[in-house]
């Protein structure tokens, strides 16, 4: 019983993260700039991703029979409203908007290493994780990719 309660509380945590992540890829792809077309469309397939990661633990979330949360979490919240602090003092370039789409990527990155390596989750739970956290990996790394890119033009 307290390992299907920690195994849905962690499921939801990742709810939560991938809701924040939707909507930094939602304020991205407002902040770049015209003419960043193939930009846009990968923030659009990003935002994909989370939605179809949502659906998969979501559903694992019912199967456990519990709800699904289906917020955002306090310091997805509180870094939004930093970055919204801060893009009245800086400008909204590509690179500086890439490298905020980095840092989600980190903050992703950690929430489902976190998760992986809890002790409490089944290990068909752990395979979903794993899978989706190389797929993320990958994103994180084309999105360093670009903003290397900008950062040495």
């Amino acid at each position: 019983m307290e390992n299907t309660k920690a195994t849905i509380e962690t499921l939801n945590d990742l709810v939560q993260i991938n809701n924040d992540r939707i909507e930094g890829y939602e304020k991205a792809t407002k902040d770049i700039g015209e003419g960043q077309e193939d930009l846009k469309a990968l923030f659009t397939s990003i935002i994909g991703d989370s939605h179809n990661y949502k659906l998969a633990l979501g559903t694992e979330i019912e199967v456990l029979g519990a709800d699904i949360e289906n917020t955002t979490s306090t310091s997805g919240s509180l870094h939004r409203t930093w970055l919204q602090v801060k893009a009245a003092f800086t400008s909204n370039s590509t690179k500086s908007v890439l490298e905020e789409c980095e840092f989600g990527e980190d903050a992703i990155k950690k929430a489902y290493q976190t998760a992986i390596e809890s002790e409490h989750l089944p290990a068909y739970i752990k395979d979903i994780l794993i899978d989706q956290k190389s797929s993320i990996d990958a994103t994180h790394d084309e999105i360093k990719q670009l903003r290397d890119q900008y950062e040495n033009a």
